[in-house]
């Protein structure tokens, strides 16, 4: 994943609304979001590469995501795949706060990640480059590459869109999916220096990435209420443009 938006207890009707977009190379071979036949209660993509996943949620509404967090200076190449902590998160029933704390070593093994946790009733984030566990405060948020809610333009645009669309009291999952098709360039001014060089960095900077090799595969949306009725969509795009795509909708009732 690439950017999360996402309103926690900000609206009367939904606990949690989220809207992501994974970006990746094009290659990685990837499964769709389904119910997975070893772990029936786990709901989300697969890595068929490592065998983890980049969000999920279960049937005992729990939740977890994660984003890359791009410092190209301190990559380790034998690192673990990052995408085993949501995939070890949702098999497990560990409180998320306890499962952030039992990860060895503040999880310094692998390359710097971002990871929210939730189970129905908190929510929590942490980076192993920040080392800080956090409960997230009720409000919108957006989580791209760096710390959560740092002002990235797409974070920052991301942020007020979604705001805007808390708006109705009856959320479109539409309305979600357009947000996260938005490819509009930032001034060279504005965007983030991590150390990828210019032009890198303008390729990666709009909500939705496009490259011959590498951008969003696919988009998520996931409305949580408040009886824990969970709804959620994932579309994969099939080409490099957001206008061609498969759907798959699941649902879990509370």
């Amino acid at each position: 994943m690439c950017l999360i938006l996402f309103a926690y207890n900000s609206h009367p009707r939904y606990q949690l609304v989220v809207a992501a977009n994974r970006d990746e190379f094009y290659k990685r071979p990837t499964r769709q979001a389904a119910f997975w036949p070893e772990n029936p209660d786990i709901l989300a993509g697969k890595d068929l590469q490592e065998g983890g996943t980049w969000m999920g949620v279960t049937t005992t509404c729990r939740f977890a995501a994660l984003t890359n967090y791009r410092d190209p200076s301190s990559y380790k190449p034998q690192a673990p795949s990052r995408g085993h902590l949501v995939q070890n998160y949702l098999r497990s029933s560990i409180a998320p706060e306890a499962y952030i704390k039992k990860l060895p070593k503040g999880g310094e093994a692998y390359n710097g990640f971002n990871l929210l946790l939730g189970d129905g009733g908190s929510l929590y984030y942490y980076s192993n480059r920040e080392g800080l566990v956090r409960e997230v405060l009720p409000g919108v948020h957006g989580l791209s590459n760096a710390l959560l809610d740092v002002p990235w333009p797409k974070v920052s645009r991301g942020i007020k869109a979604l705001t805007e669309a808390l708006q109705d009291d009856d959320i479109k999952a539409e309305q979600l999916f357009s947000i996260m098709t938005d490819r509009e360039l930032p001034d060279d001014r504005d965007l983030p220096q991590t150390g990828v060089g210019l032009e890198r960095e303008r390729m990666l900077a709009p909500t939705f990435v496009a490259s011959p090799n590498y951008g969003t595969r696919l988009t998520t949306v996931i409305l949580a209420d408040r009886r824990h009725n969970i709804q959620f969509w994932e579309r994969s795009f099939t080409g490099r443009a957001p206008d061609t795509w498969r759907e798959v909708y699941h649902s879990i009732s509370g």
